[in-house]
């Protein structure tokens, strides 16, 4: 396994070592030819002759040399190799690159975007672009390793899952077995976590992916997006919402220590007063909004249980109904207001809860209903025909044999992290993310579908 270059390589120091590595930049000195070298943790500094000319940026290469002192008047204190330079023996070239079609030097924010998206597998070669995906493992690592030690468990969903009215448009799959059949991908396990929940798991989470065919918004990907989903029995508000701080207080001084949140406890602001004051259900809080080290989270609790349903939500019941989830339809009513249901039920508060950071919603959850009489009341509520009903049959059954009370929230982890780093868009914390016009751009999807492919579905285009 090849040495890092940060890892002692600055402690080698009269010793030979072999480094691998791409070409970062070149400068020739006519008979001493200087390159920077460059893997995923850094660059060091490579002294050559002759052979190096024949080099070009992006080039990958071995390289067999000495490592020595550079000259205390040369030393590079900005770089964490800069105390030391290679003096190379030896070198091959692993593969010659060509021109390359975008710069990946510097940040990348004044290169156009289609490009980069284009080229991604470039674009991810800039140190910014390894550090947020770096900062993404190590989050995910340190929410797995949190919530394992408090005796939760990790279980995975299905990918290929029902279509269900649940709040925006489903990706829809083909059955080959079934002709005329369709799986959809799920926009969120919330189904399988409240099942888990009657299966008596009583704390469940899930690095878990999600699929929503939504209009693209820059602190949401389009198509697919990465969440922390999480379940809990026998709990009340209060419960998640101090696990959460607690979980993320803790992710933030280990992963971001230069960072510093505004207010501890957070703030646990009503929906009602939190539109009054400032006009948002995610307020920015920051003392100071031009600081990026700031982070101001804060909790908004309170919602009502419905809105007045809109043309826009098309998803929801015949189209005659009055009323909308301003959730999602399994959010329990607060207990004071369940008389509500019957005669005002705009006037009903949920056990919702929205968490907030910087003027984001970075995750939202809610305590569940678990009885299904009033599960079927919210149906009727929000207009559901009886077919629509029949599509949360599952439930309803699963809820008649002892069903325990639960909640949870999902945080949006691509979303927390844009807040935190202050990036201006989740595509710059996610791989190979959609464009805004839903394309992956480097695999150039989607694409057609062969004759055959669609004949052998039992799907005909028109």
């Amino acid at each position: 396994m090849k040495t890092l270059f940060t890892e002692q390589i600055t402690d080698k120091v009269g010793e030979e070592v072999e480094l691998f590595g791409w070409v970062a930049s070149i400068r020739d000195h006519k008979k001493i030819v200087f390159i920077d070298l460059r893997d995923r943790t850094g660059i060091v500094q490579v002294v050559g002759g002759e052979n190096f000319k024949e080099l070009s940026a992006e080039d990958v290469v071995w390289i067999k040399g000495e490592v020595k002192k550079r000259p205390e008047k040369l030393v590079n204190t900005k770089i964490k190799t800069g105390a030391i330079e290679v003096e190379a023996k030896e070198i091959k070239i692993i593969s010659k690159a060509s021109p390359l079609p975008i710069p990946v030097a510097g940040d990348g924010y004044d290169v156009d975007e289609e490009a980069r998206l284009k080229f991604r597998y470039l674009d991810l070669r800039r140190p910014r672009m390894f550090r947020n995906l770096e900062l993404k493992s190590r989050t995910v690592t340190f929410i797995r390793n949190y919530l394992t030690k408090r005796d939760f468990l990790e279980i995975e969903t299905p990918i290929l899952t029902k279509t269900t009215p649940e709040g925006a448009r489903d990706f829809l799959v083909p059955s080959r077995l079934q002709k005329g059949n369709f799986y959809a991908l799920p926009q969120s396990p919330q189904q399988y976590k409240q099942l888990l929940m009657v299966a008596g798991i009583e704390r469940y989470f899930q690095i878990a992916r999600c699929f929503r065919d939504e209009d693209p918004r820059r602190d949401r990907a389009y198509g697919e997006f990465t969440q922390l989903d999480l379940e809990m029995s026998f709990v009340d508000q209060n419960d998640i919402l101090t696990l959460i701080e607690d979980l993320f207080t803790k992710l933030v001084k280990e992963l971001f220590p230069e960072k510093h949140i505004t207010k501890t406890p957070w703030p646990r602001l009503s929906h009602k007063e939190v539109k009054a004051k400032y006009g948002s259900d995610k307020p920015d809080l920051r003392k100071n909004k031009n600081d990026k080290d700031e982070l101001a989270f804060s909790w908004t609790i309170d919602f009502p249980l419905f809105v007045e349903q809109s043309k826009e939500d098309f998803f929801y019941g015949s189209g005659s109904a009055k009323f909308a989830p301003s959730h999602h339809m399994f959010t329990a009513p607060n207990p004071q207001d369940i008389p509500l249901l019957e005669s005002d039920p705009l006037k009903i508060r949920g056990l919702q809860h929205d968490l907030v950071l910087n003027g984001y919603e970075v995750g939202g959850g809610s305590i569940r209903i678990h009885q299904p009489e009033v599960q079927k009341k919210v149906f009727e509520l929000i207009g559901f025909t009886e077919e629509q009903k029949k599509q949360f049959g599952h439930m309803l059954e699963a809820f008649s044999y002892g069903v325990p009370p639960h909640g949870g929230i999902a945080p949006g982890i691509d979303r927390f992290l844009m807040a935190v780093l202050g990036e201006p868009s989740v595509r710059e914390v996610i791989a190979f993310p959609a464009s805004s016009g839903g394309k992956i751009s480097v695999m150039e999807a989607p694409s057609p579908a062969a004759d055959e492919q669609l004949r052998e579905l039992g799907i005909k285009l028109r």
